[in-house]
């Protein structure tokens, strides 16, 4: 069946799954699986063991997998954080679907996740296929308004061009930028990741695997997400793992 979605919000039963009732235990699962990762037991076997714990549904699991991680990598992710006035001048590499799958997700109503990072991500998954909602747009331009407020010189997007539409996303993005007369460039990359781990500039991601090994990180994410959607529904699952993994 073709994929006619209009938003990229909530699934039907996101509101059940991670409404007000459900938070304290969301979140000392999420506590419980970063404690588990602090101390080497493996990510799958440990949410697995969470889950069942606390009867988490599917989507329950994902996103209480998403909002963790273990005291090592908090740590480190903390340590290669840039501040916002870093960004000014700079050239910035971004994660493009991250980052506006995110925003878009903000924008539509949709559960965004605060995890033991203090990243921002979202519920939704592409799937190896990229479809414009209605709020891309919206998403494209507050970013450029994130950038311009950082001061930043230079943009540099990275898109997957193994997902299916990123030549489509990567047009809007530079034509968006060429209305506007941002420094933008986008770039194709059959592994974005492998790029933005290896850049030795900043970038903005919130994917685990790029933040643990970046020299430098900016949450650009977030940065948007509470300048301009301040009505997003952030659900703080990772306060309470923050505050243990202090201790």
């Amino acid at each position: 069946m073709p994929d006619s979605r209009q938003h990229r919000g909530q699934h039907p039963s996101d509101a059940a799954l991670f409404g007000p009732a459900q938070l304290p235990r969301l979140q000392q699962a999420v506590s419980d699986l970063s404690w588990l990762l602090s101390r080497g037991y493996s990510e799958r076997s440990s949410l697995k063991l969470v889950g069942d714990r606390y009867r988490l549904s599917s989507r329950q699991r994902l996103g209480v997998g998403r909002s963790s991680c273990s005291r090592q990598a908090a740590f480190r992710r903390g340590e290669h954080r840039l501040p916002e006035e870093a960004m000014r001048a700079n050239t910035l590499h971004i994660d493009g679907f991250n980052l506006l799958i995110t925003v878009e997700s903000a924008l539509s109503g949709g559960f965004i996740l605060e995890g033991v990072d203090d990243c921002l991500r979202d519920m939704a998954s592409i799937h190896g296929s990229y479809r414009r909602v209605l709020e891309t747009e919206g998403a494209i331009q507050l970013a450029g308004q994130a950038l311009q407020q950082l001061g930043v010189e230079r943009a540099v997007w990275c898109l997957d061009r193994p997902v299916s539409n990123s030549g489509r996303l990567r047009q809007a993005i530079l034509d968006s930028a060429a209305r506007q007369g941002w420094r933008w460039e986008v770039s194709l990359l059959d592994n974005p990741d492998t790029h933005l781990k290896k850049a030795l500039e900043p970038v903005a991601s919130s994917d685990s695997v790029v933040l643990d090994h970046a020299s430098r990180w900016f949450n650009l994410a977030r940065f948007i997400v509470h300048q301009f959607v301040p009505g997003a529904l952030i659900l703080p699952l990772g306060q309470l793992a923050r505050t243990e993994l202090a201790c």
